[in-house]
C-alpha cells in the first residue's frame, strides 16, 4: 500500500522533533539581570549579574498576547524584592510564598521596563535603565522582578519572572540608587 504525502510529512516531522531541529526545535526563555548599588555621590557600592525564572504566567501571558492576541501593546515594569527571594513556577502577582516586595524607594510606583530595538534574538533595557532611589536605611534587597502592573506593593497584573540576586542579598541605605538591567533572550534550545 503505498504512504500517503500525510503520513510522509508526519514522519519528517516527527524526525526532526527527535533530532532537535526544525519543526520541533525547543525555544528557551531567558532573562538576564545586571543590577548595580551606588551611593548618594555615585560611587558603586556592589554589582551582581543574575539569570531569572520566567514562570508559568509569565509564559502563557507571552503565548496569549504574542501569538493569539491583535492590537496588544506591552506594558512592563521592574519591581524588587526583600531577602531570600525564592520564586516558582506557580508563582502569580497574587501568589508568591517564596518573596516579599520591597517599596521603600522613592519612586511612587515600580520602575517602566523600555526596551530598545530587537537584535540577535535578544532586547535589552540598557539605554534606559530601571532606576530606583532607596529612601530607608538598612534596606536588603534580595532579587528583582518584572511584572505587567506599575503598582508598587500591588497584586494585580501579571508575574512575567524573577530572581534573586547571585551574591546574597545586599543592604542599601537612604539616598542610595540602584540601576536595574533587564536582557530577554529567546533562543532554540
Amino acid at each position: 500500500m503505498p504512504i500517503s504525502q500525510e503520513a510522509r510529512a508526519g514522519a519528517k516531522a516527527s524526525a526532526a522533533a527527535r533530532a532537535g531541529g526544525g519543526i520541533g526545535a525547543q525555544v528557551r526563555m531567558h532573562t538576564h539581570w545586571r543590577v548595580v548599588a551606588r551611593d548618594p555621590g555615585g560611587e558603586v557600592k556592589w554589582a551582581d549579574d543574575f539569570d531569572n525564572l520566567v514562570v508559568n504566567e509569565g509564559l502563557d501571558d507571552l503565548l496569549d498576547n504574542y501569538l493569539k492576541g491583535s492590537g496588544y501593546t506591552a506594558a512592563f515594569y521592574v519591581g524588587i524584592t526583600g531577602t531570600a527571594p525564592s520564586f516558582a513556577a506557580g508563582d502569580t502577582m497574587g501568589s508568591h510564598d517564596g518573596w516579599t516586595e520591597v517599596e521603600a524607594y522613592d519612586e511612587a510606583t515600580r520602575e517602566t521596563l523600555t526596551l530598545g530595538a530587537v537584535s540577535s534574538q535578544s532586547v535589552d533595557n540598557s539605554a534606559s535603565k530601571a532606576q530606583f532611589t532607596i529612601d530607608t536605611n538598612g534596606t536588603k534587597i534580595g532579587g528583582a522582578f518584572v511584572s505587567t502592573d506599575d503598582e508598587k506593593g500591588g497584586s494585580g497584573g501579571t508575574l512575567y519572572g524573577g530572581a534573586a540576586l547571585s551574591a546574597g542579598d545586599k543592604e542599601l541605605d537612604d539616598d542610595d540608587t540602584l540601576d536595574v538591567t533587564v536582557t530577554l533572550t529567546a533562543a532554540a534550545a
